[in-house]
């Protein structure tokens, strides 16, 4: 498997994660073979290091540094909060044109359901509408079906913060198996032939620890969820520098 790179410098470099790939071995999945950390390292035919992460189903641009050093320099920027991060992604229902989501997370997000005792840390999510659409379609108790796209950008960095912010405010990303809702992905798999979660990182910008400027950083969603976009009527919808990445 030759994964997708979007950025190669002498001590940066970084791929465009498909969905269902993990970074590293976890003991969440322990019968997973694949980890981007080993087929980067494989494919460049050198050691790499990751500085932040995705989830496994969350496609999108994922950045490694080459030499251990760099990945804590970087690192410490997501940390800090120094990063723009963008993210799109496909929702339930007819989402507001801006909001501003904050709403504290857990610290451990292994499972959604309270219980005592378990700390929750502050999070932000800014979010603007792209399009919506409404398919003549009925799922559970209404006549049709209302979905969004929507660009989704994280102030703070906390594990499920824009599945769970999504829930929050009762949009939950389609396909979204811990999160979501379960009629909702059953109709975009049977409907769309939609295998994953629709949520994937387009843009990542960041302070380049040598050569002391902005890098940013664009990709293209992958093939299986620029597919259910263009079913979905999404694809004019897009930011012109996601239509214009290769």
């Amino acid at each position: 498997m030759a994964l997708d790179i979007v950025y190669h410098d002498d001590w940066l470099i970084a791929i465009n994660k498909p969905s269902g790939l993990l970074v590293h071995r976890s003991p969440i999945d322990r019968h997973e073979t694949r980890f981007a950390v080993q087929l980067l390292r494989d494919q460049i035919g050198q050691r790499v290091y990751p500085v932040h992460r995705l989830d496994k189903p969350t496609s999108g641009i994922l950045l490694f540094a080459l030499q251990p050093d760099d990945a804590r320099r970087v690192h410490q920027q997501f940390s800090e909060q120094q990063v723009d991060k963008q993210y799109l992604a496909v929702c339930r229902g007819h989402t507001p044109p801006h909001c501003r989501i904050d709403h504290p997370v857990r610290s451990v997000a292994d499972h959604y359901t309270d219980s005592d005792g378990e700390q929750r840390r502050p999070a932000v999510t800014e979010l603007a509408t792209l399009a919506h659409t409404e398919i003549a379609e009925p799922v559970g108790k209404y006549p049709s079906s209302r979905y969004s796209l929507v660009q989704l950008k994280p102030l703070t960095g906390r594990r499920h913060q824009l599945r769970a912010h999504m829930k929050h405010i009762a949009h939950p990303i389609i396909g979204d198996a811990k999160y979501g809702r379960g009629e909702h992905n059953r109709f975009f798999r049977q409907y769309f032939n939609s295998q994953r979660l629709l949520l994937a990182a387009w843009s990542l910008s960041f302070r380049h620890p040598h050569l002391q400027q902005t890098v940013r950083i664009v990709a293209r969603p992958g093939a299986d969820f620029c597919d259910t976009l263009a079913q979905l009527g999404f694809i004019e919808a897009l930011p012109a520098e996601i239509r214009d990445a290769p």
